[in-house]
């Protein structure tokens, strides 16, 4: 019986631990897309040129409740692997009065498409609201399921 109690905490911490991992993900989604936009008329850098468009690389990640478990490869969360640079070439615009201009008259802006950034902002939050439904029913189930023992 107490195998049973100890097998049932676990699925509900390990509910929460994946719903925990998703809503990180999420968040650094909403951060990186939030920057992009916030720079995409950003001309000049610490490093040179342009800004650079960046984009979230998300992998699956073992989840700690679940190792040693029958269940260990099936429940996965997930973890950023990386945020990488766009190398795409910057995008030109004539104004010959920018002091970025080159000798042409064209300033390099960063290659960001605000649509894009606010369908990827977009996407990211209903993700995250998706993850705190998940983790509320865990709650609920697991009140639920202590509610029954009284």
């Amino acid at each position: 019986m107490s195998n049973t109690i100890a097998n049932r905490s676990m699925d509900f911490f390990t509910a929460m631990e994946v719903s925990a991992s998703g809503l990180a993900a999420e968040r650094t989604r909403m951060n990186v897309a939030a920057s992009n936009l916030a720079n995409a008329q950003t001309t000049q850098t610490a490093g040179g040129g342009p800004y650079k468009r960046r984009d979230v690389v998300l992998s699956s990640a073992d989840v700690p409740g679940a190792m040693g478990t029958q269940f260990a490869q099936a429940v996965r969360g997930v973890n950023v692997a990386q945020i990488t640079q766009d190398n795409a070439a910057p995008r030109l615009e004539y104004d010959p009065g920018h002091p970025q201009a080159n000798a042409q008259g064209y300033v390099a802006y960063p290659n960001i498409n605000p649509v894009e950034e606010m369908v990827d902002m977009i996407t990211a939050s209903r993700a995250y609201e998706a993850g705190i439904t998940t983790m509320s029913t865990a709650v609920h189930m697991a009140e639920r399921a202590l509610g029954i023992g009284r």
